[in-house]
């Protein structure tokens, strides 16, 4: 370490945790980044952002995290399965803990007051403080003028006055400050995270409820279509081949697992974890071969089914997709 203050900052890679570092190295503070890896957020746009940027970025699993908040979030969820205060909260945790280990002086986040109407509040920026149990070392570059000192500002380590009072909604003071900074790519503003979006929180759901929180089908919830079959077993759906290799890739037969895929004409790849009823194995033939693309296709479609026993081939008339909608997740 040198002789700067030193700061551990989270960064998304979305524009406001690139912006706080920008501002904290205008402040002569020796930055580093830190993201937060889980199975609903992508990490790539830190890592683009961090080498845009040229700050040294750690790499943290978040997914036992963040499974353990699924299951008992102490502030709720928000408008979907997205518990972001206990998140966030979780989250600067995490960095505290990394910062002492490190030999950091404090941390920072690029958190903007007033801008999200659940996370982003005085009150709950003070929950996410508290519950962290690093409220004191934690500093808001954006916004921090706006709330209390922190440690860092009242010894000294840190010049208040180079911090900012950025407050609400509107995106044009960053804007502005992206291009005092240089900072000339960036993503669009979005949550990034999974949680947030409704459709894939009922996939999650009906995860959850079928399998618990696990890795693995977490993870597969991003291949495709969800269908929960009738008599209740569970069959993911390529949408296109990046989706069926993802299933085929993920296929456990040991497990259980079942897959199905056409063979004759081009089509989906389908993978029902953990086996399934007689009715529902059934049902999933057919599903298969609706959608498969046997438009103008004369003949039976074939699909073959593979289990850890081996392969067996289903001949049949592919039936309209209509009926199945009822099906997904």
């Amino acid at each position: 370490m040198n002789s700067q203050p030193c700061s551990l900052s989270l960064l998304s890679g979305g524009l406001d945790s690139m912006l706080a570092v920008c501002v904290l190295r205008a402040a002569n503070v020796h930055v580093e980044g830190v993201v937060f890896a889980s199975p609903f957020f992508d990490s790539r746009p830190a890592r683009d952002a961090a080498k845009q940027l040229d700050v040294k970025l750690h790499t943290v699993d978040f997914t036992d995290d963040i499974f353990a908040l699924l299951d008992h979030p102490p502030h709720g969820f928000g408008g979907a399965m997205n518990p972001c205060i206990d998140c966030h909260a979780r989250m600067v945790q995490r960095a505290g803990e990394l910062m002492q280990t490190l030999g950091f002086d404090f941390i920072a986040t690029g958190e903007v007051l007033g801008q999200r109407p659940m996370s982003q509040t005085k009150q709950s920026l003070g929950v996410v403080g508290r519950c962290s149990q690093f409220e004191d070392v934690l500093v808001r570059p954006l916004c921090a003028q706006l709330l209390a000192p922190t440690k860092p500002e009242r010894e000294g380590l840190l010049d208040r006055a180079k911090l900012l009072a950025l407050n609400g909604r509107s995106r044009k003071p960053q804007i502005e400050l992206a291009k005092q900074f240089g900072i000339t790519k960036f993503p669009a503003p979005a949550g990034g995270c999974l949680l947030t979006e409704e459709g894939y929180s009922r996939r999650l759901t009906a995860i959850q409820q079928k399998f618990g929180l696990q890795r693995r089908w977490v993870k597969l919830l991003r291949a495709g279509r969800c269908f929960r079959l009738p008599e209740g077993a569970l069959c993911f759906c390529g949408r296109d081949e990046r989706d069926n290799q993802s299933l085929r890739d993920a296929v456990d037969f040991a497990a259980g697992d079942i897959l199905l895929r056409s063979v004759n004409v081009p089509g989906p790849t389908l993978l029902i974890p953990c086996a399934a009823s007689g009715a529902d194995l059934a049902d999933a033939v057919r599903l298969c071969a609706a959608y498969s693309d046997s438009r103008g296709f004369g003949a039976d479609l074939i699909i073959k089914r593979a289990t850890a026993a081996g392969e067996t081939l289903h001949s049949l008339s592919p039936p309209p997709r209509e009926p199945f909608h009822a099906w997904l997740v």
